[in-house]
């Protein structure tokens, strides 16, 4: 009994863990993202995807901050 209540608190533990991000723009625009954005640092394009799935940039220097909720 104890083994099922101690596996259960875990997953629900490790569930809660993934983050919504919102990408603030330069000129106001939140772009929210269910993972964590990264740099490309070929292109210097910030990739995401977006909440319908699709693979999503955005040039780095219209990027004004990145907040993790």
């Amino acid at each position: 009994m104890k083994t099922w209540f101690l596996i259960l608190i875990c997953t629900l533990g490790l569930a809660g863990c993934s983050s919504e991000y919102l990408i603030a723009t330069t000129d106001g625009q939140l772009i929210a993202t269910d993972e964590k954005p990264e740099l490309d640092r070929d292109t210097g394009m910030l990739e995401f995807e977006d909440h319908e799935g699709r693979t999503q940039q955005i040039p780095q220097n219209q990027v004004k901050q990145i907040i993790e909720r």
